[in-house]
């Protein structure tokens, strides 16, 4: 396939996908409504160089992203599709700088690049997160800029690499922190493993890297230095220190042991973990050239480091994905790929997907704890993904090429299709937009809004708030009897939870719902529960 013709079909790949994840849902809660909320938030105040959230400083991401989003609005206009394009372009553009990396790795191998980045796109957990509001497809990016950059510098000895290293160090820091050294120091110290080249050494190698990383850093500190001092003392504590330490060693979210990631690897990087061809391929190397060399330091050594960090999320090992797609390609290149059976594992989890979306809806009615939208998944999602698993087992597979292929468009499918209906099904559920045009309508009217516990800011982007609901905590009387006439919001597990209740409004919430209370309807609330709880 000639390179035009490969370009033209990433680049329709991804034109489908971004489509399909516009058109299918909206921003989902509370990671991606808080996000946009704090860069709503930078709209509104003006203020650039600090992010805040809920009138406070908001320390837990730099604000590249924030940046992004707020220059897309002074050009477009205030929108919901420019945030999600974000992280969809950055998902392009590594797609394009794996195919340059895996030019450079094996120049004389066309076929490498083109299955590199048929793989990357094709894979499930990147296309989900490539339409997500999210920063690891930045960290990814700048991951991916960093790499290149580092192979400029070995090949062509030219200081373009390490300019490039530098921009990528300094563009991570503000996508999402120190996390960028993470992924980029621990493949440029092994330099002299995978390079292969005795000129490596303190002068031609080392010292330009410690200039690139300190010239990194500046960048990152061009922002950090003035935002510390103008967020105050708290803030320039949590930015410098506070969140990278903790959630390297005691993280208060996401806080998992370290085989997690490990037993959730095969499904993060489905379907090409099941694929036969790979791991055959993988153990007929007898020789590991320097592209192998390159991804095994790339990718191994960062995954045992996020394996002992405390905090862990499956999109964090996002950056990773390109070294494991150029890996898989290198492997399958001199490898056999058209033996049907290597595909027959992920036939069978692809049919046992199926038969578990066909048995989830009798599941959720029989189980309370279980989400009420699940009872109404259409049972044609189950047959379609088994229909998609015998045919992914019965199509002929003539070439490596085809085998890629045919592997890449059956990920796109079973993934994106998927997340369309689950998410048409569970419709507001997953969906915010309804309660908040009604409390955009209540701050219309001058109504003062409460809501109880913890707030992310889920509702002042989508709604267009121009602040956010006082938060509560225990003292919801008190702002009731400061604010007679406001609303509160408040979330409960069902609506039996609620009886007869009557409330002002009512949607689903995940798999609970989330109302708007009258200060009489609480009262009224909380009689009920107490005579309740009286009898019992």
């Amino acid at each position: 396939m000639t390179p035009k013709k490969i370009h033209l079909q990433i680049l329709l790949l991804w034109l489908f996908l971004v489509l399909l994840g516009l058109n299918s849902r909206s921003y989902i809660p509370i990671d991606e409504t808080r996000y946009v909320t704090v860069a709503w938030n930078m709209w509104l105040n003006g203020d650039y160089l600090v992010p805040y959230l809920n009138g406070v400083a908001y320390s837990h991401k730099p604000p590249l992203l924030f940046w992004l989003i707020n220059i897309g609005w002074k050009i477009f206009g205030v929108n919901d599709w420019w945030p999600r394009l974000i992280p969809s372009l950055f998902a392009l553009a590594s797609v394009f700088i794996t195919r340059k990396i895996a030019g450079r790795l094996w120049p004389n191998q066309a076929d490498i690049k083109n299955n590199a980045s048929l793989i990357l796109i094709g894979s499930g957990l990147w296309i989900i997160y490539s339409t997500t509001l999210m920063f690891d497809m930045m960290i990814a990016f700048f991951t991916l800029l960093g790499i290149l950059g580092l192979l400029i510098a070995l090949q062509d000895r030219k200081y373009k690499g390490w300019l490039l290293l530098t921009l990528a160090i300094g563009g991570g820091l503000l996508a999402k922190g120190p996390t960028i050294l993470l992924q980029l120091l621990p493949v440029a110290l092994l330099a002299f493993w995978w390079g292969g080249d005795k000129n490596i050494n303190a002068k031609n190698w080392y010292l330009p890297l410690v200039y690139a990383v300190l010239g990194g850093v500046a960048i990152g500190l061009l922002w950090a230095i003035p935002a510390g001092l103008h967020g105050g003392s708290v803030y320039q504590h949590d930015i410098f220190w506070g969140q990278t330490a903790h959630r390297m060693i005691d993280s208060f979210a996401h806080n998992r042991p370290f085989w997690w990631y490990l037993a959730y690897l095969p499904l993060l990087f489905f379907p090409w973990f099941f694929w036969g061809a790979f791991w055959k391929g993988l153990f007929k190397q007898k020789i590991l050239d320097m592209g192998i060399r390159l991804c095994l330091a790339w990718a191994l050594l960062v995954f045992v480091a996020f394996s002992f960090i405390s905090g862990k999320q499956v999109h964090y090992v996002l950056p990773l994905f390109p070294a494991l797609a150029l890996l898989i390609a290198r492997c399958i290149e001199n490898s056999q790929t058209n033996v049907r059976n290597y595909v027959l594992p992920i036939s069978l989890i692809t049919i046992a997907t199926g038969l578990i979306f066909i048995a989830l809806p009798h599941y959720a009615s029989t189980h309370s704890n279980v989400a009420n939208w699940l009872q109404q998944l259409p049972q044609w999602l189950g047959y379609f993904v088994i229909a998609l698993g015998v045919l992914m087992f019965c199509l002929p597979k003539r070439s490596t090429q085809q085998s890629v292929m045919q592997l890449a468009y059956f990920s796109i499918a079973i993934t994106s299709i998927t997340l369309f209906v689950v998410m048409r099904t569970a419709g507001d559920a997953y969906d915010v937009r309804p309660i908040s045009a009604k409390l955009k309508l209540l701050e219309s009217q001058h109504i003062p809004l409460a809501h109880s516990g913890k707030y992310p800011g889920i509702y002042n982007f989508i709604g267009r708030l121009n602040q956010s609901p006082t938060i509560v905590k225990g003292n919801i009387e008190q702002w009731f009897t400061a604010h007679p006439s406001g609303r509160l919001i408040e979330y409960f597990e069902s609506k039996e939870e609620l009886g007869q209740q009557p409330v002002e409004y009512i949607q689903p919430y995940k798999g609970d719902v989330v109302v708007i209370m009258t200060h009489e309807q609480w009262l009224a609330k909380q009689k009920t529960d107490k005579k309740h709880n009286t009898n019992n």
